[in-house]
């Protein structure tokens, strides 16, 4: 379901369904790279906007063995509402902060992974990590050469309030001729990236991680 826009109302059980069913097959993709293991991890993708509704991964099972059902729907402070009739499920501890990055930045999609490059590269760089004159910053927006982009870190807490607070102090919206930077690193603790779909939010995670790898190796 890569590339879908799930932004649509009303919220209805096969859109929730059909959103359980991507979440799941990304779930397990990350699984296997090592990123999400056990039951570490969460993934979002946004249902409807007015009022914001997510489809979130539940919490407290296996992220490689997910299945369409295994999937609870939010609000804006990503605590479960009655939505289609959708049975009631534990959403992640971090529902809260997808909720508020979807809302800040009109994300479709938000992937929170525990990637180890990431928790490594906040520990070596809690002011945030600079990146520049590498050839993959294009794939998250920013250019190759001539620009300083960094990927914002932030210290966890497990308030998602004040970790919202905090996102949002060391977040910089897009203006023109200026990309944002669609990641953020909670340190000592994983990585959190978006886009417009899944697709676009897998692909920032992928590309980020791997600059954040670049980063590290050249340091």
């Amino acid at each position: 379901m890569s590339g879908h826009m799930f932004s649509v109302l009303p919220v209805s059980e096969p859109i929730i369904r059909e959103a359980g069913a991507a979440l799941a097959a990304e779930s397990a993709r990350f699984a296997a790279r090592g990123w999400m293991p056990g039951t570490a991890g969460n993934l979002s993708v946004t249902l409807a906007r007015e009022p914001l509704r997510l489809a979130v991964t539940a919490s407290g099972l296996d992220k490689g063995e997910l299945t369409p059902d295994d999937v609870v729907v939010v609000d804006e402070s990503g605590s479960w509402v009655a939505e289609a009739g959708w049975p009631k499920q534990r959403p992640s501890a971090e529902a809260g902060l997808h909720a508020r990055i979807a809302a800040v930045t009109g994300a479709g999609a938000v992937i929170h992974v525990h990637a180890l490059a990431a928790v490594r590269a906040g520990h070596a760089w809690p002011a945030g990590v600079e990146l520049h004159d590498l050839e993959m910053l294009k794939g998250i927006g920013h250019s190759a050469h001539g620009e300083l982009v960094t990927i914002p870190v932030v210290n966890n807490h497990q308030d998602m309030q004040v970790l919202g607070d905090d996102f949002e102090r060391v977040y910089r919206a897009p203006s023109e001729g200026v990309a944002e930077v669609p990641a953020l690193i909670v340190a000592a603790h994983g990585i959190y990236a978006w886009g417009a779909d899944l697709r676009q939010a897998r692909w920032h995670l992928e590309l980020t991680e791997a600059l954040l790898q670049i980063a590290l190796a050249t340091r």
